[in-house]
């Protein structure tokens, strides 16, 4: 009866060592995989996330702003439709950008 005790023993003692070596297998490649993890990660740089204002005020003037960037790219498409010389298009592109400033100041009252 103690032998067989014994062998029990040492079954179970065995069938531990081996689990305790396949998780000591396991945690050792889920420490090199955190170690390149980490050093990849240190290598890229981090998003810097800007939280976007949610006020009324900048909820309007993101509207205005769209409103405003849609008008310049249909004065932009206009330009290249009906303008044939290149120095036509360009002019209206300078003139363009020039006035988006002022048309955005008179028409909004932005005056700050």
């Amino acid at each position: 009866m103690s032998k067989e005790r014994a062998r029990r023993r040492a079954q179970r003692e065995a069938e531990k060592a081996r689990q305790a070596a396949v998780r000591a297998a396991r945690e050792a490649r889920r420490a090199r995989w955190r170690r390149m993890r980490a050093r990849v990660t240190a290598a890229v740089p981090r998003p810097v996330r800007v939280a976007r204002q949610g006020g009324l005020i900048a909820r309007r003037h993101r509207a205005q702003n769209a409103v405003m960037a849609l008008l310049f790219v249909l004065v932009q498409a206009g330009s290249w439709l009906l303008l044939s010389t290149w120095a036509a298009r360009l002019g209206a592109l300078v003139l363009s950008l020039l006035l988006l400033p002022v048309l955005v100041t008179v028409l909004f009252d932005r005056r700050s």
